[in-house]
C-alpha cells in the first residue's frame, strides 16, 4: 500500500510518500518539502501569529495535494515541538486538521526520540549493538539509547536549531559572542540528559540524524565503508572548526556552501553548536550519520500495527 507521512516540524512541512508493507523495506516514492520556519513566527508569549497560523495551513492544504496525486492510501499526519508548545497549540491544531479532513497526531518529545530511534535501529540492523542516538530538529533536540528497538532512555531537551536562533543568534551573522552565550546554555540544558545517559553501558555506534546533522556532515564529514553499506561519519574536531566560520559569513554566504539548503542556512550556526556541545559532553569523537529519522520511524510503527490482527 502507499503511505504518507506528514511531518509538520518547526522548520518545515514535509511530505514523505512511500510503498510498504508488513515486513518489507519501505520504498520512498516522493518526497515534498515547504518551508515555514515557525520559529520566526512566535509572538512574546509564545504564540503562533496569525499570519504563522496561514502559512503552515497553505503548506499543509499543499501536502495533502501533493498527497493525493501520489494515490495516498492513508496520510499519518503528525505535528512536533513548534506546533506542541505553542500557546495557541489548540486553535493551531483544530485549523491544521480542517486543512488536513482529517486528525492529527501531536507527537511529544519522548516520543519523536522513540520513533527515530526505531528507524536508526532498523537501518544500522540488530547486529550493530546498543546504539546511542542524537537528533536535532527545529524546537527540540532528541537522545535515544538502548540496545533494543525500545530505547532504555528517550529524552527532549528545548534546543532546536530555530529556536536557539531566534533566542541566541537573532543579528546576521551571529558572531562569537552569541556562540559562547548558546554554549553556556546548551551546557546547562544538556547536563540533565548527560548524567542520565552515562548511567548505560557503553553504546557500540554513535549515530546522529535529522536535516540539520545532515547538513553538517556536508560541510565536516567524510565517507566511510562498513556494516554492509558506505556512510557518512562527522568527526567532532571537524565540527568544531567550521563554527566559527559559520558565526561570520551571513545567512546569504553560508547557503553557498556544499549541503547548506536556503531552509537551513539560518539555523545552522546553532545547531552546530548544540550538537558539538552534546558530542563533547557525551564524549563522542565521531558521529555516524543516519539517512533514516522520525519519518521513517512513523511509517515503521504503523505498518508494524497492520500486523496485530494476524495469527502467527
Amino acid at each position: 500500500m502507499r503511505l504518507g507521512i506528514l511531518d509538520i516540524g518547526s522548520n518545515t512541512v514535509h511530505l514523505l510518500a512511500a510503498d510498504a508493507r508488513p515486513g518489507g523495506r519501505p520504498q520512498a516514492t516522493t518526497s515534498d518539502r515547504s518551508v515555514v520556519r515557525l520559529m520566526r513566527f512566535l509572538t512574546p508569549d509564545g504564540s503562533i501569529s496569525e499570519e504563522g497560523v496561514q502559512a503552515l495551513v497553505a503548506a499543509v492544504r499543499r501536502a495533502r495535494q501533493v498527497a493525493e496525486q501520489e494515490r495516498v492510501e492513508t496520510l499519518l499526519a503528525t505535528a512536533t515541538s513548534a506546533v506542541r508548545e505553542a500557546r495557541n497549540g489548540e486553535d493551531v491544531i483544530a485549523r491544521i486538521e480542517d486543512a488536513l479532513g482529517q486528525p492529527l497526531q501531536v507527537l511529544t518529545g519522548v516520543q519523536e526520540a522513540e520513533l527515530t530511534f526505531l528507524a536508526v535501529r532498523r537501518w544500522f540492523g540488530w547486529d550493530a549493538g546498543r546504539i546511542l542516538l542524537l537528533d536535532i530538529g527545529g524546537g527540540s533536540f532528541e537522545f535515544a539509547a538502548g540496545g533494543d528497538e525500545v530505547p532504555e532512555v528517550a529524552e527532549s531537551v528545548p534546543l532546536g536549531a530555530g529556536r536557539m536562533t531566534v533566542e541566541f543568534m537573532p543579528q546576521d551573522p551571529p558572531g562569537e559572542d552569541a556562540v559562547e552565550q548558546l554554549r553556556a546554555h546548551a551546557r546547562t540544558v544538556l547536563a540533565p540528559v548527560v548524567a542520565k545517559l552515562r548511567t548505560l553501558d557503553a553504546p557500540d555506534h554513535l549515530v546522529g540524524s535529522s536535516k540539520a546533522i545532515r547538513s553538517l556532515a556536508n560541510l565536516a564529514g567524510r565517507e566511510v565503508s562498513g556494516l554492509g553499506f558506505d556512510r557518512t561519519v562527522m568527526s567532532r574536531s571537524a565540527l568544531k572548526s567550521w563554527i566559527p566560520r559559520l558565526a561570520r559569513l551571513p545567512a546569504s554566504a553560508r547557503q553557498e556552501l556544499p549541503g547548506i539548503t536556503p531552509d537551513r542556512t539560518f539555523q545552522i550556526v546553532a545547531a552546530a553548536v548544540c550538537l558539538h556541545t552534546a558530542m563533547k559532553m557525551l564524549s563522542i569523537d565521531e558521529l555516524e550519520v543516519s539517512p533514516w529519522a522520525l519519518r521513517e520511524g512513523v511509517l515503521l510503527r504503523y505498518t508494524e500495527s497492520m500486523h496485530l490482527d494476524r495469527p502467527y
